[in-house]
This record gives structure tokens, sequence and C-alpha cells, in this order.
């Protein structure tokens, strides 16, 4: 290799590519497993799609990033600055999520500066803990009613909130539109409605046919209502 390129390439430091490798894999491996944690201990309605790809690949790049550090205060500083131009657009939705963040960049700090038993006993320690919360947290959960709508069309004058707070038998309910219909004499309104476990909902749909002033009922689980 011509010596122009040979010290365009060499920082004067005797480093080994293959334990650079090494490191690079344990990173790999380990940030895998913090993806892992992640994934089991949250649920899919929950879990951020893109977040466990990120945990893995931030582990391998914070490992790079130390070793191209290394013990260079100017080479930190350095970094940081050419690091601060990039902008990130995604909200992290839960707090819960940053913590997995931070998660994977230490665990990509200490492969990178070469204490891999403070990576291989945090995930330990702390994948142990996020086994136990998640656990913890499942037990308390009381499972949620699927949410529905309910599209009514009644009478233009009707009072729709004393009938919705009638109907709903305690559970409950927001609304989500309004509009009238029928050249104005009548009136369409939606709303989303959890009932309770021992409310029926062809039970709901006879009670509201049967008042005065409906004219129309149909109720919807949310999210099957195409229209």
């Amino acid at each position: 290799m011509p010596e122009f390129l040979t010290k365009a390439l060499s920082d004067g430091q005797n480093v080994d590519p293959l334990q650079v490798f090494v490191r690079l894999l344990a990173a790999l491996i380990l940030g895998w497993v913090v993806s892992w944690i992640y994934s089991r201990t949250t649920h899919a309605d929950d879990a951020a799609t893109s977040l466990p790809t990120t945990l893995v690949l931030l582990s391998v790049l914070i490992a790079m990033v130390t070793q191209v550090i290394g013990d260079s205060v100017a080479r930190a500083f350095s970094l940081v600055g050419a690091l601060s131009i990039v902008r990130f657009r995604t909200v992290v939705r839960d707090t819960r999520d940053t913590a997995f963040v931070i998660f994977a960049v230490i665990v990509g700090m200490a492969i990178g500066s070469q204490h891999p038993w403070v990576a291989v006993l945090g995930i330990l320690v702390g994948g142990g803990a996020s086994f136990l919360l998640a656990k913890r947290q499942d037990a308390r959960a009381v499972p949620a009613e699927p949410g529905m709508v309910l599209r009514l069309r009644a009478s233009l004058g009707t009072d729709l909130e004393p009938l919705m707070k009638q109907v709903s038998g305690g559970g409950a309910y927001r609304l989500l539109s309004l509009a009238t219909a029928k050249q104005g004499t009548s009136i369409e309104a939606a709303y989303e409605i959890r009932l309770d476990k021992d409310k029926n909902p062809e039970e709901l749909v006879k009670q509201l046919h049967r008042m005065d002033g409906i004219h129309d009922v149909r109720l919807t689980v949310r999210g099957a209502d195409t229209e």
C-alpha cells in the first residue's frame, strides 16, 4: 500500500481488527438480547414497530463510536459536533421505550470500552426487572371490553345526552360526530361506547329502537366500521 495512503488511514494506534470485530459482534448479540427483552415485555398494541431494530443498531453504533473516541477528548467533542446536525423526528410515545433506548446505548458503550461484564450483568438485572414488572402489570390489568361505535338517527330536537347516560349502563362513551339529515328534519350522531360486561349489545339496540324519536340504530365494533 502506498505510504501516503497508509499514513492517511493510520492513527498511530495499534488496533487489532479482529478484536474490533469481536466487540462489534458482541454488541450486536447483546443488542439483540435487549431488543428481545423489549419485544417480550411489551404488548403488541403498545410496541413501536421499528424500535426493536433500532435497539440492535444502536448497540452496534455506540460500540463503534466508543472505540473511535477512545481516550481522546478532541475526538469526543468532534463527534458531538458532527452528530448534532442529526435531527430525529420520531416522538417516543412511552417513557419505557426511552429507557430501553438508553439500555441499548449503555450496552454498546460497555462493549466498546472493553467492559463486557458490565453489559452482560446489566442485561441480566435489567432484563429480569423488565420481565417481573411486565408480569406484575399484566396481573393488575383488567381486560377491557372492545370499543364499539353507536350510530343513531333521531328526530330533530331529541336530547341524546340523557338517552346515552341511560342506555350505556354506566359505561364510558364519547361523541364522535353529529350532523343533520333528511333535509334538517333528523339528526345523526355517532358515539364511541364501552359497555359493561353485563350489558348485552342486542338488548341495547332493541332498547333504543323502542324509544320515542329514535328512527335508526346501528352498533358496530370499533375498527370494523368501514364507512
